[in-house]
């Protein structure tokens, strides 16, 4: 039977039983994606507090390094291992805490990149990290976030019209963010969903009926959906149809038992739930490492096992579908070159970032590297910046999630193709 009369057949057999039109549309138009690309997803991670990048991608091979790092310093690699860098390219190593990275940058899946960031001046936390949200550096008057001007600006995608179809998908379900409050990134026009964990909103909304969700959300201190009632009421009974007590990972992912695991965790539900997500954003804390940061243990060895151990279970959760997912990590500034008097690091200037996914160029780390020789710090302290994070973030959104105007992306920012680092 040919597939054309096959569902013309089966369409008129529903409505012999009572199935709506609607229904039948939707069943059509799910026979039609089903055999269409998937929808690309980006997953954006932020390291608040500023993560330390010279401990994270660690330039051992620069003759400065120890100098300036004399007691929290990575040890270089060597053949018996250790707490020691893990060697990439017999230049820049990654934090042994780490570990669970490395076999993603070996299979060309991992991209870091070297002396990123902004080109702001600020070393003030909440500025820094409004202008990396909002994409316009020391542009206090810019509100809305880049997140969500590129759900604005990006076509509609096979993955969000077969939510639609199989009637699980909702406009303000494009963006979700999993925070402890809506974040910045997702402010401006296009509806988002922003929540502490999909078990607190099935708690909260535990025995409401579909007429009282839309007033349910609006007393959420969540501020749970930026977007009208009809957004709001479906993006809730989407939301809590997805059951994270039945989720089972896959591929023996084990996530940490932490909260930026947690939220990992159901990232990976999400996707795999089919309810019309093309952007997740996820944060973690705890990167202020002014006091007692340690070197391949302590303090930034255990938030960076949490934080790759977290990543490479998502990896693997996600399996296949890494081929059409980008995960993109973030802080607002790097720390201090040199150590200072309590084996800790003071807010710096540029950073490090990595570039995860199926379709990613990794397998090298990307950025001109600028040295560490005392003429070549950003006012005589910090690693200088060699790559505008607005690169990174346009070539992602061009290349990856075929936004068609990504020049509307970023206010005052004339980009340029050819600063772009060949990373998708």
């Amino acid at each position: 039977m040919q597939r054309r009369v096959f569902l013309k057949s089966g369409a008129l057999a529903l409505v012999t039983i009572g199935l709506s039109p609607r229904f039948l549309r939707r069943a059509a138009l799910l026979a039609e994606t089903r055999a269409a690309s998937r929808g690309k997803t980006l997953i954006c991670l932020f390291q608040r507090g500023a993560a330390d990048a010279l401990n994270v991608l660690v330039p051992f091979g620069d003759a400065h390094y120890h100098e300036l790092r004399p007691t929290i310093g990575i040890a270089a690699p060597s053949r018996e291992g250790g707490e020691r860098a893990i060697d990439l390219d017999g230049f820049f190593g990654l934090h042994p805490s780490l570990s669970a990275l490395a076999p993603l940058y070996q299979r060309g899946m991992l991209a870091p990149i070297a002396a990123v960031g902004s080109p702001s001046s600020t070393r003030s936390h909440f500025d820094a990290q409004d202008f990396m949200e909002t994409a316009a550096p020391d542009m206090k008057s810019v509100r809305d976030g880049w997140l969500n001007r590129l759900l604005t600006v990006s076509s509609a995608d096979a993955n969000a019209r077969l939510a639609t179809a199989a009637g699980h998908g909702t406009g303000a379900l494009r963006g979700i963010a999993l925070a402890m409050q809506h974040p910045r990134v997702f402010d401006g026009a296009a509806p988002t969903v922003a929540l502490r964990s999909l078990e607190e909103l099935r708690v909260r909304a535990g025995g409401a009926d579909a007429a009282r969700l839309e007033q349910l959300y609006q007393a959420m201190d969540a501020d749970l959906v930026h977007g009208d009632g009809s957004d709001a009421a479906e993006a809730t009974r989407v939301l809590r149809a997805v059951d994270p007590d039945r989720y089972v990972p896959a591929n023996g992912a084990q996530y940490p038992n932490s909260d930026f695991g947690r939220r990992l965790r159901q990232i990976a539900q999400l996707v795999k739930a089919g309810v019309g997500m093309e952007i997740a954003f996820a944060d973690v804390g705890g990167w202020d490492t002014h006091v007692n940061q340690g070197a391949a243990t302590g303090q930034l060895a255990n938030r960076l096992d949490d934080f790759g151990s977290a990543i490479a279970a998502l990896v693997a959760d996600l399996g296949e579908r890494m081929a059409d997912v980008v995960i993109l990590t973030m802080s607002e500034f790097g720390r201090m070159a040199r150590e200072n008097g309590n084996r800790g690091t003071d807010h710096g200037h540029a950073g490090a970032m990595f570039v995860i996914g199926g379709a990613v160029r990794g397998g090298k780390v990307h950025g001109r590297w600028p040295g560490l020789a005392p003429e070549q710090l950003h006012e005589g302290r910090d690693l200088a910046l060699t790559t505008d994070f607005r690169a990174v973030f346009a070539e992602v959104a061009t290349r990856h999630m075929g936004a068609a105007r990504s020049e509307a992306l970023f206010p005052g920012y004339a980009m340029d193709q050819r600063d772009w680092l060949g990373l998708v």
